[in-house]
């Protein structure tokens, strides 16, 4: 890897896994694009270059993080069905990840999606939230959880698929993406894990420098995508996002067919 791929799957990595529209999707996209195989030291830098990320939620959120019991019930519940799925699934997912047409269909589909569950859930909001982030029951964690699996189709977003899952159970959209980051410490952190002891024979002592930034710059990327999106959010919800991810979709799959990547 060059210095310049690391500061570009750096750079994508933190802005795009907090954000509705799937940083493993744009990370498959990038590499197709610069050429790069996501295998060996590539496929292990993009696994541990989560931490950064990681990283962001707790030092913004290190209040919600402080000793909570109801609190960390709630995380372990609604991570239980990915760490589940995740382990039954795993060669199935893996072959997944592999395709850059499976990226396109799902962020074209999951951007329609995200407009129409947008402008749904604003209605219901101006109602009244209809559950609180502190109020959750174990039920409507399973659900959030639930929700959340369907990520493992790449593309999809891990973070869209929580935020959409918080509001249908009745979390405001704000409540609904606070909680998807606080769900991604547990999750990440898990996979994250898992992988890079799996892959622990690709990381070399002359590679620990790229890690190291690679870490540092999604750290800060996310912290910076992480506010942007609250303050989006709280103005214009989120169809901005999901017409993105329709743009997206719709030039990976012609570029696809076309055979370019």
């Amino acid at each position: 890897m060059t210095h310049v791929e690391v500061w570009i799957l750096s750079l994508i990595e933190g802005l795009t896994e907090f954000i509705p529209v799937s940083s493993t999707g744009h990370l498959i996209i990038a590499s197709a694009f610069m050429g790069i195989k996501e295998e060996g030291f590539v496929k292990a830098f993009n696994v541990i270059i989560q931490f950064g990320a990681i990283l962001s939620v707790l030092v913004l959120y290190w209040k919600r993080f402080l000793p909570n019991l109801s609190f960390y019930k709630k995380l372990v519940i609604a991570f239980l069905p990915a760490a589940i799925i995740g382990f039954l699934f795993k060669k199935k997912i893996d072959i997944l990840l592999e395709s850059v047409q499976i990226v396109g269909w799902a962020l074209l589909i999951g951007g329609i999606i995200l407009i129409i569950t947008d402008k749904y859930f604003a209605k219901k909001e101006e109602e009244g939230a209809r559950v609180a982030l502190d109020n959750l029951s174990w039920i409507q964690c399973i659900k959030i959880g639930l929700f959340q699996c369907l990520a493992m189709i790449p593309g999809t977003s891990r973070s869209a698929a929580s935020i959409i899952g918080g509001m249908v159970i009745g979390l405001s959209r704000k409540e609904a993406a606070e909680f998807s980051f606080f769900l991604a410490v547990p999750t990440m952190a898990g996979a994250t894990c898992l992988q890079a002891f799996k892959m622990r024979h690709e990381i070399m002592a002359g590679n620990l420098g790229m890690l190291l930034l690679g870490c540092f710059l999604s750290f800060i990327f996310a912290m910076i995508a992480i506010q942007f999106l609250m303050k989006v959010i709280s103005r214009y919800g989120y169809k901005h996002f999901g017409i993105y991810r329709i743009i997206v979709g719709i030039i990976v799959l012609v570029l696809f067919y076309k055979g370019i990547i």
